[in-house]
């Protein structure tokens, strides 16, 4: 049941309220993650936000989750880094681009649900090691440094490693420590926010406070440190294919690079697109294959422009639902906005400093790290803990495409096995053979579950216990059948436990966990 629907008058105010609050979540956040992927510095503002005009205008339009959020985002941030350090600037459009046509034909071919059908262990595995990139990355240029992972292999470790290094520097250099002062600033002020703003003032974002506070004293004092550059041409921020580029269309490398965030973006707009169905009961639920078109559309045209890629984006989308957004017309207002201070209000950008974004981004890193689920999942299955930190750890040492793939592979594994493993334990009480089933019995142990009853003395009284196994399919149970008349023929008999297996799962119905991605 949806809420009741408000007056057109008031909705339409309720939606130019939320998209402000949108709009003041996007500038920093779409300013620092152009950063994070490795645009030059000089046109990296412009990129984020022309990237947030996409996403608030265009796919705002076409979108099939109306009140869902797209722009930059982390993790396709974090994968355009790995892109561009691999294969360079002038073909990132054409990757951007051709993930776009993939995820439109993906949508069109109605494979939009498939694409929520991935392992929640590996979804935060990677948001994980995605965060613990950006930390990492951040932390240096918070003290007004270069990482010094950026550009290198195993880059991100290197990032890591050298985080001592970066707080020396902030501490003791005083090159670096009017930045470090700022980032710090910024992210207590974050922290102060989000536990002491009074109620009628918390529809102001956190990140806006600490950034808006950190420009306030950069200016006050003059501080000689490095602030946003905004290019007096916006134009010039936008890098257009070439013929060239078409030329290497081909190369097996760019359709893996396409394939991967195709595959990335669309898992994170439509698993963000179920957390905003989950929040909010204004508009009916995500049409899952007119999303995918629509971020498809979407990056096909950042791809034209060479800017960062779009997919649905949690923190934004959720700021739009909590700010009282009713329809699709908060989203696409929050893009008008951005729109209009990039063209009107360059001045703006260049008195932010840029430690106070990289602070920002600091704290959004550390927040993509969900502890609670990790304790979750090692209480509930330690295999699936295995697959959440081999996804983590190998994201964070190599890159998300190979993160990505070693997470898919464990998922697969160990759903083979599972589906391929049947524990077969027997025992006499009072001279009934009890047979105890653990795992799946599939037709792959039909074999040893066959010798098992060919054991069997004619007559004899069998007892099968089903309450552990996970899984029985139709040639199992007719071989179970077929023993039932033969013991029942020689005197016998065959007992199973079928109110057992339906108790076990109802059981686990009703703790399966929900879990949302976010970003």
């Amino acid at each position: 049941m949806f809420d009741r629907a408000p007056s057109r008058l008031s909705a339409i105010k309720d939606d130019v309220f939320a998209s402000i609050v949108v709009l003041l979540v996007a500038l920093p956040l779409s300013m620092g993650l152009a950063l994070v992927a490795g645009f030059p510095f000089e046109n990296a503002a412009a990129v984020g936000l022309i990237s947030g005009v996409i996403g608030g205008i265009v796919v705002g339009l076409l979108s099939g989750c109306p009140l869902q959020v797209s722009g930059a985002a982390n993790g396709a941030a974090v994968m355009a880094a790995v892109f561009i350090k691999d294969l360079g600037f002038e073909v990132f459009g054409l990757i951007v681009m051709m993930s776009g046509v993939i995820q439109i034909a993906a949508g069109a071919l109605r494979s939009g649900p498939v694409f929520r059908a991935v392992s929640p262990a590996l979804i935060q595995g990677m948001l994980a090691g995605i965060g613990l990139l950006i930390f990492a990355s951040q932390f240096h240029v918070m003290v007004d440094d270069t990482p010094p992972g950026a550009g290198q292999e195993f880059g991100g470790v290197v990032n890591l490693w050298s985080l001592p290094l970066a707080i020396w520097k902030g501490v003791s250099m005083e090159a670096h420590q009017r930045a470090a002062v700022l980032g710090l600033l910024t992210i207590a002020a974050i922290l102060l926010w989000r536990r002491f703003a009074p109620n009628w003032l918390s529809f102001i974002p956190a990140p806006l406070v600490g950034v808006g506070l950190a420009t306030a004293v950069a200016a006050y004092f003059a501080l000689d440190i490095k602030y946003v550059p905004a290019p007096d041409d916006l134009l010039a921020a936008i890098n257009l294919p070439t013929t060239h580029t078409f030329g290497r269309i081909g190369e097996g490398a760019i359709w893996a690079a396409a394939l991967s965030l195709a595959f990335v973006s669309s898992a994170e707009s439509l698993l963000t697109a179920t957390a905003v169905d989950a929040m909010q009961r204004r508009t009916p639920r995500t049409r899952y294959n007119k999303e995918l078109v629509a971020q498809g559309i979407g990056n096909f045209l950042c791809g034209v422009l060479g800017v960062l890629p779009v997919s649905g984006v949690i923190v934004r989308s959720s700021a739009n639902v909590t700010a009282g957004g009713r329809t699709r017309l908060s989203t696409i207002l929050h893009g008008v906005w951005i729109l209009l201070f990039i063209t009107l209000a360059p001045d703006v950008l260049r008195i932010i400093p840029v430690a106070s974004l990289a602070a920002v981004l600091v704290y959004a890193g550390l927040n993509l790290i969900n502890l609670s689920f990790a304790r979750f999942l090692w209480g509930q299955d330690r295999i699936e803990t295995g697959v959440y930190a081999a996804t983590l750890a190998t994201v964070v040492a190599t890159d998300v495409l190979t993160g990505i793939a070693v997470g898919v592979g464990l998922a697969v594994a160990r759903l083979l096995y599972t589906f391929s493993h049947l524990s077969i334990r027997t025992e006499q009480i009072n001279g009934m053979t009890v047979v105890h089933l653990e795992g799946a019995a599939t037709f792959i142990r039909l074999p040893q579950l066959a010798a098992l009853f060919e054991t069997l003395p004619p007559g004899a009284r069998v007892h099968v216990h089903l309450n552990e196994l996970t899984y029985i399919d139709h040639a199992c149970l007719d071989l179970l059948a077929n023993w039932d008349e033969q013991l029942r023929s020689d005197g016998g008999e065959l007992a199973l436990d079928w109110d057992a297996l339906h108790g076990l799962f109802r059981e686990r119905a009703r703790a399966a966990p929900s879990s949302a991605v976010a970003a």
